[in-house]
């Protein structure tokens, strides 16, 4: 996955593209109406104006990855199907409408049928746009420009964040220096949109807890953020980082969290993740209280039954922990 780094920053007012750029922020915004909830990560339930559930549950698009790929559901069906799995709050996946990142009558349209559904939309999961970290200057540049749009788009759809990768090459160090530099380089575009800039653990060095906390840290920006995903810490063939560990690392600079599934027991319980003691370090230890996205990836159940095991079981510890507070 992607990470940049260069000295681009935010062309002026007399670059064509810039211009064209602005305008269309301003069809789309205008053509979309407002989005219809706050788009700022909900980490407190006071936003709300009641205390509310102690988390909510928020749908990741590529749990229905297979149906996507195969034509039988697209990217503007997904809040309607979110909605028939009683679940108000999408993330998308960049990957299902790759060429839609500034097309505003697309975009109006999603917005659209988010509103007609009740669902908000949280962030965009963005791939395959330039490795932010590149050892070369010039590709790192890119792929800081190449992620631009999609931070257009999570504006233009009242996203709080787009999700990016944290690739690079070289030594430990190496690569921390520069995934950060690309990552500062983009919060900033992202600043002036008011949308974050958050890194999953997604494979590598990302998914090394200390290596993903101590670049977040070179970051130095209040755009930055993680996306820690329950499941997603193998660093390469043979090497599991402990998940436990590593979410606790990450969660410091949680501007969402994942929860990863692919199997459970008769009792409902996802057997490669232990979820009372995953929430605990998330809910309990950290104080997380904004949306937790389900990302089922399993292959025994369907992809409906997945999600809808995954909610039962977030559901479930949720209630069991509420109980005791």
């Amino acid at each position: 996955m992607g990470v940049a780094l260069s000295n681009a920053r935010t062309m002026g007012t007399s670059d064509p593209s810039s211009l064209e750029r602005r305008r269309f922020l301003g069809v789309a915004g205008a053509a979309a109406a407002a989005p219809l909830l706050a788009s700022a990560p909900m980490s407190a339930c006071s936003m709300l104006g009641d205390p509310g559930p102690l988390f909510r549950i928020s749908l990741a698009e590529w749990s229905l990855h297979k149906a996507l790929f195969s034509k039988k559901l697209d990217n503007l069906a997904f809040p309607q199907k979110a909605r028939q799995l009683g679940i108000d709050a999408i993330e998308y996946v960049k990957a299902f409408f790759k060429d839609k990142a500034r097309d505003s009558e697309y975009l109006a349209e999603l917005n659209k049928r988010c509103l007609g559904e009740g669902v908000q939309s949280l962030l965009i999961m963005c791939d395959g746009e330039g490795a932010l970290g590149d050892p070369d200057s010039k590709k790192r540049a890119q792929a800081v420009t190449n992620h631009h749009k999609w931070v257009e788009a999570a504006k233009v759809l009242g996203c709080h964040s787009i999700r990016v990768n944290a690739q690079s090459r070289g030594s430990f160090e190496e690569q921390q220096k520069l995934a950060a530099d690309g990552l500062r380089q983009l919060c900033e575009y992202g600043d002036g949109l008011g949308i974050n800039v958050i890194v999953e653990n997604h494979g590598g060095l990302s998914s090394n807890g200390k290596w993903l906390s101590g670049t977040l840290k070179m970051v130095e920006h209040p755009r930055v953020g993680s996306l820690p995903d329950f499941g997603n810490f193998r660093v390469r063939k043979g090497e599991m980082y402990d998940r436990y560990q590593g979410t606790d690392e990450l969660m410091p600079f949680a501007k969402g969290v994942s929860a990863k599934s692919h199997d459970f027991d008769e009792a409902g319980n996802e057997i490669h993740t232990d979820y009372r003691r995953m929430l605990d370090v998330v809910v309990q230890q950290h104080g997380w209280r904004g949306y937790i996205g389900i990302e089922y990836e399993g292959k025994k159940l369907d992809e409906d039954a997945g999600i809808l095991a995954t909610k039962a079981l977030l559901e479930t510890v949720r209630s069991e922990m509420e109980q005791k507070t």
